[in-house]
């Protein structure tokens, strides 16, 4: 008598990861998911092995994570997997305020960003 399982939303050669409340602003986050955006999944993990961004670590443990559901949970070859989507959005900002000269106040504003790699499996016509 439990819940009916729901209908996926992705097609069946395809699985995500999502990572959330990642301590990075959107825009810095963009410019390390477009490096992999559309490429194999081998040359991605790659790219952000070398990358010298500090964000290239988070990005590659959620596309290692996307990687695993696709081979684990919907048996996808992990060989065909190119990335297919790597959407980055905007989460909370954390407001705080600095003291500044002649009373005054100066805003420091620390954003948080959501990621989300969508894999998907290519079969290689030959």
């Amino acid at each position: 008598m439990g819940k009916q399982a729901r209908e996926r939303r992705l097609p069946e050669n395809e699985a995500q990861a999502k990572t959330r409340l990642i301590r990075v602003s959107p825009q810095k986050l963009n410019l390390v998911a477009q490096l992999i955006r559309g490429k194999a999944v081998a040359t991605a993990l790659a790219d952000l092995q070398f990358s010298r961004k500090r964000i290239a670590k988070d990005v590659k443990k959620t596309l290692e994570s996307a990687i695993a559901n696709a081979e684990n949970n919907h048996s996808l070859d992990v060989d065909d997997l190119v990335v297919a989507e790597a959407h980055v959005g905007k989460a909370l900002v954390m407001k705080r305020f600095s003291p500044r000269a002649r009373g005054r106040v100066g805003r420091i504003e620390k954003p948080f960003s959501n990621l989300t790699i969508v894999v998907r499996q290519v079969r290689e016509t030959a």
